[in-house]
C-alpha cells in the first residue's frame, strides 16, 4: 500500500522579525474573505477627549498598531486549538490561572 509521506513545515525567521513586537492591545475582526488581527501598543496613558458629534466625553486611548496579520477563515480554528494548549501549557507550568 503506498501511502503518502508525512508533511512537515520548515519554518524559519528572519532577524529582523525574530525578536517580535511587544503589544498590549489585540483587536480581531473579519471581512468576507478572511479574519484581521490587529496587535497596538498604547502609546500615551488615556486621557479625557471630547466627542465633536456629541458634544459627550469619552476616554481616549491613544494605540499604534505594531503588526497586522491576516488569516483565512479555516486557519482560525487551528489557531484557537493552538491557544488553548498553549494556554493551558502555560497554566501548568506556572500555576497561574489566566
Amino acid at each position: 500500500m503506498n501511502q503518502e509521506p508525512e508533511s512537515r513545515l520548515e519554518v524559519s525567521i528572519s532577524a529582523e522579525v525574530e525578536a517580535g513586537q511587544y503589544a498590549n492591545f489585540a483587536s480581531v475582526w473579519h471581512t468576507q474573505d478572511g479574519f484581521v488581527l490587529d496587535f497596538a501598543v498604547i502609546t500615551r496613558p488615556p486621557g479625557l477627549a471630547d466627542d465633536p458629534s456629541s458634544g459627550e466625553q469619552y476616554l481616549s486611548v491613544p494605540t499604534r498598531i505594531v503588526s497586522r496579520i491576516r488569516i483565512p477563515p479555516a486557519q482560525v480554528f487551528e489557531l484557537m486549538k493552538a491557544l488553548e494548549q498553549q494556554l493551558s501549557a502555560y497554566e501548568s507550568e506556572t500555576g497561574q490561572k489566566v
